[in-house]
């Protein structure tokens, strides 16, 4: 006899407590195998394929796209040992013994969170047999209902068929399909703009400014202007996320700036002739994150984090460098693992693979967590300077504005050089103005002379 199993949300670790639905990867009646991804969802962090420890046939599914459900909520039921799965004839005889307990203690979730080779979707196998179906719907034995404790929450009713075009709607944000059904957009019927055809927002505001073209209709106001109320963006998800962070950085860490302007001449000479060697381009981003490794090694205060509880200032072994990259989603912070081992060409490697995966969604939660020190280019979007917020529970920020051509005195006359601005946000806890000077002279003096660098390496 089959065993139906529930599986629920798990623990996406470092404290996320609800994801919300973005697609379902099977449907009620689909043969699944273990470790076989049932459903992305979206977490303050990511977006993730979660795995089902499971193998058998979908009895059942909780929760509709775009819902948010907590952790420990059931996902979905699994006939284990349906005759109609293939695995059952390979598993040995004290398999039986092995599913009791796996409703107690489920195994782990093997392969989260990574993006390697993945079982494909099988296809929807016959009707299942009543012995299947038996476990997760009530029997009607009686015609009235009779009261029973609190069963686990009913399957979602399938989705009835409408007449659009078949396939998978492409589109990633839970706010664009949120924004399309509020209004009644189809977004099946819509050429997305983005990147293989992603629907995008503007995309669905285009499809609504052009359905309402026609009632815009000039009226002349009967009464004074009222004010109108304008549009509500729930603060949950990504925004929520980094507003909770940004607000509890506010309120405890004492945090201070200091900046400086460089002339990054010679970096920029420095860096035209390695990438004219051949081999591996080697990015801005990466020589300055270099130099922020070899800073860190001579002012250890900075690359450490404060433990409240303990009134200690715990300092950090390894360099793990978060990097500012925006995204469709907003801006999110990948994190590199022991940078302070890396040349420029590796560091390059990994922050073009990590900003790939942020742009198309699939950083996974590791990915996002445990940095110590966080690098923050925002140059990219045309300013000179900024005041960098700590990245809680980091001790500081380097921020780095463009790169420009300005009138310089250089070797006594005034010559035009490439400058940038660059701004050090630091916990006043973990060190005095002295060493966040230090540190920042020394990234300074290394952007104007790379030779500083090879010196003190």
């Amino acid at each position: 006899m089959p065993q139906v199993m529930e599986f629920k949300l798990p623990d996406l670790g470092e404290g996320l407590t609800e994801a919300e639905i973005v697609r379902w990867l099977v449907a009620v009646g689909d043969v699944v195998a273990i470790d076989q991804p049932v459903v992305e969802v979206e977490t303050a962090k990511a977006m993730v394929e979660v795995p089902c420890p499971y193998g058998g046939v979908v009895t059942a599914r909780f929760g509709e796209e775009g819902q948010e459900l907590p952790v420990g909520a059931p996902l979905i039921t699994v006939a284990v040992g349906a005759q109609s799965v293939p695995e059952a004839a390979e598993a040995p005889a004290a398999g039986a013994a092995e599913a009791e307990g796996a409703a107690a203690a489920p195994r782990p979730l093997i392969g989260y969170g990574s993006d390697h080779s993945r079982p494909a979707r099988r296809r929807r196998v016959r009707p299942v047999t009543a012995a299947v179906s038996a476990p997760v719907a009530p029997a009607a034995a009686a015609p009235a209902p009779v009261a029973a404790p609190a069963p686990a929450p009913a399957p979602a009713p399938a989705p009835v068929p409408v007449a659009v075009p078949a396939g998978p709607v492409p589109v990633i944000s839970p706010l664009v399909r949120k924004l399309a059904k509020d209004n009644g957009v189809d977004l099946r019927a819509l050429h997305g703009s983005g990147p293989e055809g992603l629907v995008l927002r503007a995309d669905v505001e285009a499809a609504l400014a052009a359905l309402r073209a026609p009632e815009a209709a000039p009226a002349a106001p009967a009464a004074p202007a009222v004010a109108v109320q304008g549009e509500r963006i729930p603060l949950k998800g990504l925004r929520g996320a980094v507003a909770e962070k940004l607000s509890r950085s506010r309120r405890e860490i004492p945090d201070a700036t200091c900046w400086v302007d460089a002339d990054a001449t010679e970096l920029m000479a420095a860096r035209a002739a390695m990438n004219a060697v051949g081999g591996p381009k080697i990015s801005v981003l990466a020589l300055l994150a270099r130099i922020c490794t070899a800073a860190l090694a001579r002012y250890p205060e900075l690359n450490s984090t404060v433990d409240l509880a303990a009134k200690e200032i715990v300092r950090l072994p390894s360099v793990h460098l978060g990097f500012a990259a925006q995204t469709e989603r907003g801006l999110v912070v990948p994190v590199v693992r022991d940078a302070q081992g890396m040349n420029p060409e590796s560091l390059s490697a990994e922050f073009a693979r990590l900003t790939e995966l942020a742009r198309s969604g699939k950083l996974a939660p590791s990915d996002l967590t445990g940095g110590t020190f966080t690098l923050n280019n925002y140059g990219v979007f045309g300013v000179d300077g900024s005041t960098p917020i700590v990245n809680h529970p980091e001790a500081a920020m380097l921020g780095v504005g463009r790169i420009i051509d300005k009138p310089w005195v250089h070797e006594g006359q005034l010559a035009v050089r490439k400058v940038v601005q660059l701004s050090l946000t630091f916990d006043h806890r973990v060190c005095d103005g002295g060493t966040a000077g230090g540190f920042l002279r020394y990234v300074a003096d290394c952007v104007e002379s790379p030779a500083v660098l090879l010196r003190t390496l």
